[in-house]
């Protein structure tokens, strides 16, 4: 089970002044200490990056890198900042992301092709995120194809159902689960997924975060989910998690677990 940090966010306001003073402190001390908490990657959230985009991307992955050599996640919606970004990571990355249209496909896949980067690809298109897990599916499979033509090994594909909040679509949560079952048969051997798990708390109370990412993630983890964007910082999370690998036998030896 992949788990990439998601607190390296322009959203935030800490961070988003830190990258505003260009000051590393507050952002490799985040980065060391999710990577403390479990953390295996790190998500290097830039926003839409729309002044200066490449400079800071490049100033954040050398800022991350000069204190961890984890594998990066470079999240933004500018792809010259995008492409900034990889040029100056010393391990292969992860795009997050792509969707299924055809114009961010045609972006997206050819710096994934010559960077050797893994690939996000969103199950939603300009239209707007899928009704169910059928429709996840259709353009799940239309990525796919997009990796096949621009010659971008399948393997490299993490594909993201997309977690709506519960508070406003309760429904939804289930359709994710049954996209999650439907990505593994489309591939042999199955194709990877990733999920934003902070999505499914959006606009609940604080209280209410840990316990409701925790039990999402393992009943994610029980079909199949290889990886999550999420908080390593929640103890909670982080124990559910790894009790969970234990069933599913990823954790070879009970006495390890326990001690």
């Amino acid at each position: 089970m992949l788990i990439i940090g998601e607190k390296i966010n322009v959203m935030l306001k800490k961070i988003g002044q830190a990258m505003k003073d260009r000051d590393k402190k507050p952002i490799q001390d985040l980065a060391v200490s999710q990577v403390q908490a479990g953390a295996n990657a790190l998500d290097i959230n830039a926003g839409p990056a729309t002044k200066n985009g490449p400079e800071i991307m490049q100033w954040l992955v050398n800022t991350v890198q000069e204190v961890t050599d984890v594998t990066l996640s470079l999240d933004t919606t500018n792809a010259e900042a995008m492409e900034a970004g990889l040029q100056v990571c010393k391990n292969p990355a992860i795009i997050n992301s792509t969707s299924g249209d055809r114009a961010k496909l045609e972006t997206i896949m050819p710096m994934a092709k010559k960077y050797d980067a893994d690939v996000i690809g969103l199950t939603m298109t300009s239209a707007g995120v899928s009704r169910d897990a059928n429709e996840r599916v259709a353009i799940a499979v239309d990525i796919m194809t997009a990796m096949a033509e621009f010659d971008v090994p399948v393997e490299r594909l993490y594909l993201d159902p997309l977690i709506l909040p519960v508070g406003v679509a309760q429904n939804q949560a289930m359709e994710v689960v049954e996209a999650i079952k439907m990505f593994r048969q489309l591939n042999d051997p199955p194709i990877k997924s990733v999920v934003g798990l902070s999505n499914v708390y959006n606009g609940t109370p604080e209280r209410l975060h840990s316990i409701l990412s925790s039990t999402y993630l393992v009943m994610l983890m029980t079909v199949g989910l290889d990886a999550a964007i999420a908080d390593p910082m929640d103890q909670k999370l982080m124990e559910s998690m790894k009790t969970a690998r234990l069933f599913k036998n990823d954790i070879l030896y009970c006495d390890s677990y326990l001690e």
